[in-house]
């Protein structure tokens, strides 16, 4: 089947051979019932896959099913994906059919499948050996006729090693791997995206498009893209909105890309190995002491303005603001205070602050990311790399009043 027809069918954007690879997998795989694992970071796409798999297998009329493993609360994913009988437990008043029920006969993708409990990976085995479940709150076997497709953007193999997924699962779920790659490593489609993005909310909103300058396209493309397709879209939709001048030039482009080191932040939830726990509280620790390393030029900068009689900008620390207090033109005490605070940033960056801990800058960031997006935990959780459910336990685990 030729793979641009199907690009076109899905919406796909990019000629990357990575990308035209997991595509055709995908096709070839589709006829068949086996089931498949979807690897790749967050924000790659990986949910056109199953989507691709369910629409070209014989199963295409039956029902698709998409579900965000790491979205269900523990306590009631059970019942979601197998269904519980009415007085099972508290709040059951009335009995519910699962989606493995659900979507007997078609297709069900579990995204973020690493994120399931160890209970529910035992249910979810018995399907794929056997298709049989039992309901929540009930003794009577079930059969179900599904194709599972299952996704994850962490390191299977590790969480296998710590015991938090089970190897039997994994090699039942994994019998056809599927890699969708990373926008970094697609930098041909980096453009020929953000210039889809662009035209998309142009005509939606019947606004004229933004478009790049020749500067402005290289730094698009040499950027990281630590969020993938997600993190560009969002770019190209703010720009779009917020910009008067059509043309972006990469002064206004770089306003918009958040600034990202790659030897010093990991990718987040990645297959780099590390227990997952560990791994989310890693990349939340070094987030913070990327902000702290921003916050150490930006007060070093001040005090250069300072040194040369510039002044200080209004909003910048007040007592750089006195710089020609007295007629004296360089106030010495102001760059001595600024110099004592990047002193105290520096140690907390490199450990000797004994005040500093894990557990209080993954409260700090947290926080600060919650007040970005006023409240809304999905948005900031997809902004730390880590999941809802994740999120949710860090605020219990850290007791924040949010």
């Amino acid at each position: 089947m030729e793979i641009q027809s199907v690009k076109q069918r899905f919406d796909i954007i990019g000629d990357d051979p990575q990308l035209n690879r997991a595509i055709d997998i995908a096709v070839q795989v589709a006829w068949t019932d086996l089931s498949v694992l979807i690897t790749g970071e967050s924000g790659v796409g990986k949910e056109a896959i199953p989507q691709i798999i369910h629409q070209y297998s014989p199963r295409k009329h039956g029902m698709y099913v998409a579900i965000n493993c790491g979205a269900i609360p523990e306590g009631t994913i059970d019942s979601e994906l197998f269904g519980h009988e009415k007085g099972s437990f508290t709040g059951a008043n009335e009995m519910r059919k699962g989606y493995f029920e659900v979507a007997d006969g078609g297709t069900i993708f579990l995204d973020e499948v690493g994120e399931l409990p160890a209970s529910t990976q035992v249910r979810l085995l018995r399907v794929l050996q056997n298709g049989e479940f039992y309901k929540v709150g009930s003794s009577k076997v079930q059969k179900t006729n599904v194709r599972v497709v299952a996704a994850t953007n962490v390191n299977l193999m590790h969480a296998m090693q710590t015991g938090k997924f089970r190897e039997d699962l994994y090699y039942r779920l994994n019998t056809v791997p599927i890699t969708v790659p990373p926008l970094r490593e697609r930098k041909g489609d980096i453009n020929q995206l953000f210039r889809k993005f662009s035209l998309d909310f142009a005509d939606k909103y019947k606004m004229p498009v933004i478009r790049l300058s020749h500067e402005a396209q290289i730094l698009l493309r040499e950027y990281r893209w630590p969020g993938n397709i997600r993190q560009l879209k969002s770019v190209a939709e703010q720009i779009s909105v917020l910009e008067s001048n059509r043309v972006i030039e990469a002064g206004v482009l770089k306003k918009y890309l958040p600034e990202d080191t790659p030897e010093q932040l990991p990718v987040l939830n990645s297959a780099s190995g590390g227990n997952s726990d560990y791994i989310s509280d890693r990349d939340l620790l070094y987030k913070m002491i990327f902000q702290l390393r921003q916050e150490i030029a930006q007060l070093k900068e001040r005090v250069d303005i300072v040194s040369h009689g510039g002044g200080a900008r209004e909003g910048d620390v007040t007592l750089i603001g006195a710089s020609n207090i007295n007629g004296i033109k360089h106030d010495s005490m102001a760059e001595e205070a600024v110099y004592t605070h990047v002193d105290s940033v520096e140690k907390h960056e490199n450990g000797n602050d004994e005040t500093l801990s894990i557990p209080s800058m993954n409260a700090e960031l947290i926080r600060k990311s919650l007040e970005k997006h006023n409240g809304r935990r999905r948005e900031a959780a997809a902004e730390l790399g880590i999941s809802e459910r994740t999120l949710y336990r860090k605020i219990k685990e850290l007791n924040l009043n949010i």
